[in-house]
């Protein structure tokens, strides 16, 4: 825990494929591949490792030119090399940028990270082909940071941190009844006694059994009681409505009768 940092300050592709940097086996094939790799930087890279900063994520259509009118306010500018396609001379997304001062590094090391230029926001890194040691690139299996769904995340860079690990008390060996013979006969017991109490609960539950079935059917004579007696008030409330509308007509007759009689008269 005390040699501990967030930022890797040597390359493992192990470490790298894990959360915390405690990983002990390889959990995909891409770590695999970085392992097995014996990469040498390239040696036709020039220019001062220590003042070069490594620029990703960049729109497709980003020039020199923008990069150099972008980063130049944060210091005087040597090289900038934007890595381009060999075949089709297009840009793969990333570049280069040396400056002449370390205080101009440091300030866009600081600053430019997640800039938007052309409507893409960048990431903005120390370069660590040449500083870093034991460094495998990303096409090899190796590099820093990545997304979920690629199957490829890596951590301990600038994007993705590793995070601080949590030591938690091994508790294998009691658990499992691997310790002393003294644990080992205490777990057996306890695996009795845990039987004895089963039994003890499945005893319970059959005599239970029957109070549950005459609760439940007690339920359903109430449940048929209560429909019974809404249906009789349904239907005496119907009764009473055709008894209403037939002594109205009743009267009304009467009334219509007696007004025929006194007009005959």
């Amino acid at each position: 825990m005390a040699d501990w940092a967030p930022i890797a300050k040597e390359y493992d592709p192990l470490k790298a494929g894990s959360i915390d940097g405690t990983d002990e086996e390889p959990h995909d094939r891409a770590i695999w591949r970085a392992m097995l790799a014996r990469y040498v930087p390239n040696k036709g890279v020039t220019g001062d490792p220590h003042l070069t900063l490594f620029v990703a994520r960049l729109n497709l259509q980003t020039t020199e030119e923008k990069l150099r009118e972008v980063f130049s306010r944060y210091g005087d500018i040597r090289k900038i090399r934007l890595v381009r396609d060999l075949v089709t001379g297009f840009s793969k997304g990333y570049a280069f940028i040396e400056y002449k001062e370390e205080r101009a590094l440091l300030k866009a090391h600081r600053d430019a990270n997640r800039l938007v230029i052309d409507q893409h926001e960048i990431f903005v890194d120390f370069e660590l082909e040449r500083t870093l040691k034991g460094w495998i690139p990303r096409r090899l299996g190796g590099g820093f940071g990545g997304k979920k769904e690629s199957g490829q995340l890596r951590f301990g860079g600038r994007d993705r941190p590793f995070r601080k690990p949590i030591n938690l008390p091994n508790m294998k060996n009691d658990f499992y009844g691997e310790g002393s013979s003294e644990k080992r006969n205490w777990s057996r017991e306890g695996t009795r006694d845990w039987r004895t109490r089963d039994r003890d609960h499945e005893r319970g539950r059959d005599k239970r059994w029957p109070e549950r079935e005459w609760s439940w059917a007690w339920g359903d004579s109430e449940r048929e009681r209560d429909s019974k007696e809404e249906r009789s008030r349904g239907r005496e409330r119907k009764d009473r409505d055709r008894k209403d509308r037939d002594r109205d007509r009743s009267r009304e007759r009467d009334t219509k009768k007696q007004r025929d009689d006194d007009k005959h008269r």
